[in-house]
């Protein structure tokens, strides 16, 4: 059974996250979107936790107890449980080296990657690092290998986030048999936020331990994301100004911007690069997709996706052909001009890569354009 996952996400008790970030409205979302696994986030804060308790799911859906904690050295860890106990159960191990376990969406931990995922093994998950490439809190932004930060202790899994895709860890050596996940890391339940990168899995048995099955496995029949270089990191880039610099040009300036002298800021690109030894391994499809409100958005002129013209031509098509991922990838570009032709017109494109890209970096996310809209 191929399903479409997403088990990065935040709730309503995260900095910066929408208090629409609720169980209900992340259950919606996956329906709209096409997904049939999510993660819950944020699982170690008790109020949330028992929120995720108290909603009923029904079966279409499976729910994976998932959070993001921060170690030593500000590295990002994402953390996935075969059931809420076991999710609990680490809670409490942690709560004496936390000071915002029960506060925090996203708690600190005073423990070194190979202490957290020494301690999430002895409770049956599995985990490894979050956006391992990104510029700031990441596996690779603090140490030169994942030994350095783990130690001894396996590593079963690893988050591209939203500024790589596969290629970008295809040929680190250490990486080989380590899976790649692509996860939306949302804190809105907005359909262009929402699901907006997943992992395609192929189950065995439908439910959570499956899940942790399929991804310690390797089970991944496709990872589905942006295009990397819409990523805010992904190319070398001031800060402040966001003027993007060749990775010679930046150890020129001293990684000092001259235009306002403010970081600059390594990419995404030249990070993985830099690690990279070779030889490439061969992994699963990587699908760039980009959301289907924005490609709406464009396709009829708007500057927002969230404008009441977007919004309602998007219901219109979810209404009509059933999820978002159906419509982007199988629906005939006939039944959707019977819906919207500019946006039949815009999807086609789209399926046909005619995409102009312009990169991101600096923090700074990057934007693209469809020939003729």
């Amino acid at each position: 059974m191929q399903i479409a996952a997403d088990l990065h996400l935040h709730s309503c008790f995260s900095m910066a996250t929408s208090p629409r970030m609720v169980p209900e409205e992340i259950i919606k979302g996956c329906r709209v979107k096409g997904i049939t696994v999510i993660g819950t986030g944020d699982i170690f804060h008790p109020e949330w936790r028992q929120m995720w308790l108290n909603t009923s799911v029904d079966d279409d859906i499976i729910v994976v107890p998932t959070t993001e904690v921060e170690g030593t050295g500000r590295v990002h860890h994402l953390l996935l449980f075969p059931d809420f106990d076991a999710a609990e159960e680490l809670a409490k191990r942690f709560g004496p080296v936390s000071k915002d376990i029960n506060s925090n969406g996203r708690p600190r931990v005073n423990l070194s990657g190979e202490e957290i995922l020494k301690h999430t093994h002895e409770v049956g998950g599995i985990g490894g690092p979050a956006h391992a490439f990104t510029p700031y809190t990441s596996v690779y932004a603090t140490h030169l290998s994942l030994s350095s930060c783990y130690g001894d202790e396996p590593v079963d899994l690893l988050e591209l986030g939203l500024s790589a895709d596969s290629r970008y860890g295809a040929g680190i050596a250490e990486l080989t048999s380590i899976p790649f996940l692509t996860n939306s890391d949302a804190h809105s339940p907005e359909p262009s936020k929402l699901g907006r990168e997943f992992t395609v899995l192929e189950l065995t048995r439908a439910d959570p331990v499956g899940v942790l099955n399929a991804v310690q496995m390797g089970k991944i029949v496709m990872n589905v994301g942006f295009f990397p270089e819409e990523g805010k990191y992904n190319r070398t880039a001031c800060s402040h100004c966001f003027h993007q610099f060749s990775l010679e040009e930046a150890e020129a300036y001293s990684w000092k911007c001259p235009n306002d002298g403010k970081r600059i800021k390594k990419g995404v690109v030249e990070r993985a690069q830099s690690l990279s030894s070779g030889p490439i391994t061969e992994r699963p499809p990587y699908l760039h997709i980009i959301p289907l409100s924005e490609i709406i958005q464009r396709s009829i002129g708007m500057k927002s996706p969230l404008t009441r013209r977007c919004k309602d031509l998007y219901r219109q098509c979810i209404d009509h052909f059933g999820n978002e991922i159906t419509i982007l990838m199988d629906i005939p570009l006939e039944e959707i001009a019977s819906i919207d032709n500019r946006l039949s017109s815009a999807i086609q494109s789209f399926r046909e890569g005619k995409i102009i890209i312009y990169p991101g970096g600096g923090g700074k996310y990057g934007t693209f354009e469809i020939p003729g809209f």
